[in-house]
Parts: structure tokens; C-alpha cells; sequence
């Protein structure tokens, strides 16, 4: 599971390969304990939260159906996990493209990348819809409709 991998729970890599500090149970050496602690991600900051997760399971699920704690627990790991892999790919893409901003269709790529093309078509989509809405909106915002900066939105 993705909780047990020491890569996914330490993912920033500022690892000094030269130096005499001490070595981790990795083989990396790590400068001093401070630095250790602070690679390591809290659970809350690398899981969706865990409410959010069940309230998407139980929306597809007949209203009397019952999810127990441990479905929750292994979707929450599982959609973590995912949206890490997909968002990693992306974000190499953009790396090598010398960008710091991932868009949504370098998630889409991705996606199509790592195989889910099925998924990455449906996401397009999606994509496509939202931005031609935000267009509307701004446009309709643009054209004496009520401003961003209104107190009333």
C-alpha cells in the first residue's frame, strides 16, 4: 500500500550523497535529524480527507447502503495515491518543458500517458465544457454584468 512506501511518504529529495552525516535505511544520507523530520509528510497533508472520500463513495451507493471505515481508509490510499502518480507525470512534463505551472491538460496527457486514455477522453471534455462556461462568465462579467470585485459574488 502507499502508506508503506517510503518514497511516497519522503517524496522531497534534498539528499546530500557526499557528506559523512549519517545514512537513513535507504542509503541516503541525510544532513542532520531536523532535516530527516522534516522530509517526512504528515498523513493529513498527503490523504484527502477522509469525510470528502466518503461522501463520493456513498453518492454512488443505493441511500440505505453502509460503508465501513476500512473501504474508506483503502479509497482514501488508493485516490491519494492516484492523483500523486498522474499529477508526478505532469509535473515531469512540465519540467522538462521548463514550465513550473501543471494545467489541466498536462493532467490530461498524463492520464493518456499512463494508460487511462478512457479517462483522459472524458477529462478533455470535462475541460473543454469548464473552460467554455469561465469564458462565458467573463464575458457576461465583461459586458456591464456585475464585476469580480463586486461584495455581492
Amino acid at each position: 500500500m502507499a502508506g508503506d512506501n517510503p518514497w511516497f511518504k519522503n517524496p522531497i529529495q534534498n539528499y546530500n550523497f557526499g557528506s559523512s552525516s549519517s545514512h537513513d535505511r535507504h542509503g541516503l544520507v541525510v544532513e542532520d535529524q531536523q532535516e530527516e523530520n522534516m522530509m517526512m509528510i504528515k498523513e493529513q497533508d498527503r490523504l484527502l480527507p477522509i469525510a470528502n472520500v466518503g461522501r463520493i463513495m456513498k453518492n454512488i451507493l443505493p441511500p440505505n447502503a453502509k460503508i465501513s471505515k476500512e473501504a474508506k481508509e483503502t479509497m482514501q490510499e488508493c485516490v491519494s495515491e492516484f492523483i500523486s502518480f498522474v499529477t508526478g507525470e505532469a509535473s515531469d512534463k512540465c519540467h522538462k518543458e521548463k514550465r513550473k505551472t501543471v494545467n489541466g491538460d498536462d493532467i490530461c496527457w498524463a492520464m493518456a500517458n499512463l494508460g487511462f486514455d478512457d479517462y483522459a477522453g472524458q477529462l478533455k471534455k470535462y475541460l473543454h465544457r469548464f473552460r467554455v462556461i469561465e469564458g462565458e462568465k467573463a464575458n457576461h462579467h465583461g459586458k456591464g454584468g456585475p464585476s469580480k470585485s463586486s461584495p455581492d459574488n
